[in-house]
């Protein structure tokens, strides 16, 4: 029986049926497209703000917890547009442009959204960079290279206290400082309160609405799991164009006005391109998660819940596992989280089957109907989305079909099928990169994306592919055989769940395979019940496999924690696992020859 008080949505869901067809090469290459028409948009993503400020000015666009945390501060579209507006008259003023753009170091908030949408009104393209590196970093070493690379003219930030220290290294000299609160604690900088208090010229509107499509509106800067960060140009027609691959795969949208929770950041390109985007796309409410799924804050975002009821929610897999938790003990959260839900999707990592299902289960009970849970694969380099599930599956690990007008080619590479992609929503190449850009490409100008997939269904491309690990991660045993390393992380998080936070696999060049374990929070690693559980966690994982490619000899927990500063962990908090086997030598040397006392498993 349904949970009391939660009404079904009239929403009916309708996905794209379409055929995949596959063309063969005598060289093993797949090359999968989508066969549905498709015309990339020449839309300017800020024309959607105008339309909706004119269609709809008093609905609430954005929203954000008060400082107190009590309440709820909004903005409609047409305050919004005003907003906008006046800031690019403003930025426009200055000496603003491609090669002195805005950088935005601040996290999601009304007034970050309010530069970014003056800034692309303006012509001038916005760096949103992660919170962490302006605040988390010792050296600012990522900062630093950034503001080399980028040379932005303008520089802001929500508040002055968090990133004064930031804002005082060399590299920010000569540069304009404008600050949402605290402008006085900062010397020379500007309140960005004082660039809203003229009105809005209406040369710069008129300009604003025949921009060049292909202007760049974003540079977002890669993860850096595999290295620095690189700055990707992103232009309106990259993600205008995403946002019409998605309405054709998700015909839905269009009678739909979303209603989203999200804490996902917008200098990711999930948060900043997919979340964001879809929201002002579809003229829907935006309400800022200030919560995240990490210890500590998640309880804001059960906070937020009880308040605001969503009709899509996206969250990452650990978010979700978070969740499930909280909805399994809590009515009041459960009715306000699937009363009007129409839809789940995660993305940036595999979702576990059981978490999955119990998902959709509680769904199920809440609601009465089956809330279809569903995923998409992209990168920051196509804007984001290359595949996208066209249809309610019934367990993980399939990641769609290729988005309109993509074409998506599979080449045999060390016994997977690497994945590169061409079309309208991909990226030319890097910012100021120019051996990185030629590097990412092939001849034909597809795109390397890194990441391995698989047909669900060698038969039928319709069903859509399953994602393989990335091409990068996987090396040879002394024997010369090919280790799966992401399949072998996938076992260890299921095996190791609640016991380890991350694990990074080891073994190139050597005779068997180990494990650097990351404990999870609460877990002494000197404990030595917390280490029988991890022991018998190692047997579970080598439980009908054989082989010594597949099976795990030994494991070791990493008592010194992943360096941000170094590159080991990025913001995401994903490990640079070739950095941490190459920082750890001597651990990983130590883990094979069996001799740590830390070692867990085999002599």
């Amino acid at each position: 029986m349904p949970d009391p008080a939660v009404v079904q949505p009239a929403l009916e869901l309708s996905f794209l049926d379409a055929d995949v067809s596959v063309e063969r090469r005598p060289d093993g290459a797949l090359v999968l497209r989508t066969e549905v028409p498709f015309v990339p948009t020449d839309a300017l993503l800020h024309n959607y703000l105008r339309e909706w400020a004119e269609a709809r000015p008093d609905q609430t666009f954005l929203a954000e917890r008060t400082t107190d945390g009590r309440a709820w501060r909004t903005i409609s579209y047409g305050d919004a547009h005003e907003a906008a507006t006046r800031l690019a008259t403003a930025f426009a003023a200055r000496e603003l442009g491609p090669s002195r753009p805005i950088l935005i170091l601040s996290g999601n908030s009304i007034a970050h959204q309010l530069v970014a949408l003056g800034a692309m009104m303006a012509g001038i393209p916005y760096a949103p960079l992660s919170v962490a590196y302006s605040t988390m970093s010792g050296d600012f070493g990522k900062l630093r290279a950034i503001l080399r690379s980028l040379d932005p003219g303008l520089v802001f930030a929500a508040e002055a206290a968090p990133f004064a220290r930031a804002l005082a290294i060399d590299e920010m000299k000569g540069r304009a400082i404008v600050l949402g609160e605290g402008h006085a604690e900062i010397a020379g900088a500007t309140a960005l309160q004082s660039l809203l208090a003229d009105p809005a010229d209406a040369a710069v509107l008129h300009r604003a609405r025949e921009l060049p499509s292909q202007t760049v509106a974003k540079i977002l800067f890669t993860s850096g799991s595999t290295g620095m960060p690189k700055g990707v140009p992103t232009t309106h027609r990259m993600m205008c164009t995403s946002q019409s691959q998605i309405a054709v795969m998700w015909p839905f949208l269009r009678d739909h006005t979303p209603v989203i929770l999200d804490w996902l950041p917008w200098s990711h390109v999930f948060g900043g391109s997919f979340s964001f985007n879809t929201v002002l796309r579809y003229g829907g409410t935006l309400y800022i998660d200030d919560g995240k799924p990490i210890p500590g804050e998640f309880a804001r975002t059960i906070r937020n819940l009880r308040e605001v009821r969503p009709t899509l929610y996206w969250n990452v897999p650990r978010g979700y596992e978070l969740l499930l938790a909280v909805l399994e003990s809590d009515a009041e959260v459960r009715q306000s989280f699937f009363g009007d839900l129409a839809l789940m999707f995660y993305a940036g990592a595999s979702l576990p089957a059981p978490l999955w299902q119990d998902l959709v289960t509680i769904g199920q009970r809440a609601s009465g109907r089956v809330i279809p849970m569903t995923t998409s694969w992209g990168l920051t380099e196509t804007a984001p989305s290359i595949t996208m599930i066209n249809r309610a599956v019934l367990a993980p690990g399939n990641i769609g079909i290729p988005m309109p007008g993509l074409a998506l080619k599979l080449v045999p590479h060390q016994g997977k099928l690497e994945a590169r992609v061409r079309g309208p929503n991909v990226m030319d190449g890097y910012w100021n990169a120019p051996e990185a850009t030629a590097a990412a490409f092939d001849e034909e100008g597809y795109f390397r994306t890194g990441d391995a997939v698989i047909l669900a269904d060698p038969d039928d491309a319709t069903q859509g592919v399953m994602f393989d690990g990335r091409t990068t991660e996987d090396f040879k045993l002394l024997t010369g055989t090919w280790v799966d390393a992401a399949a072998i992380r996938l076992r260890a998080h299921a095996a190791m769940a609640g016991l380890i936070n991350d694990v990074v696999v080891t073994g190139a060049d050597r005779d068997d395979v180990g494990l650097l374990l990351l404990c999870a929070a609460g877990h002494d690693p000197d404990d030595p019940a917390y280490r029988g559980k991890l022991a018998a966690a190692l047997l579970r994982l080598n439980q009908g496999v054989t082989g010594a490619s597949q099976c795990v000899a030994r494991a070791i927990i990493m008592r010194q924690p992943p360096s941000f500063d170094s590159g080991e962990i990025t913001e995401k908090g994903s490990l640079n696992a070739r950095l941490i086997r190459e920082r750890r030598a001597e651990l990983v040397e130590a883990l094979h020859r069996g001799s740590h006392p830390d070692m867990i498993g085999g002599g």
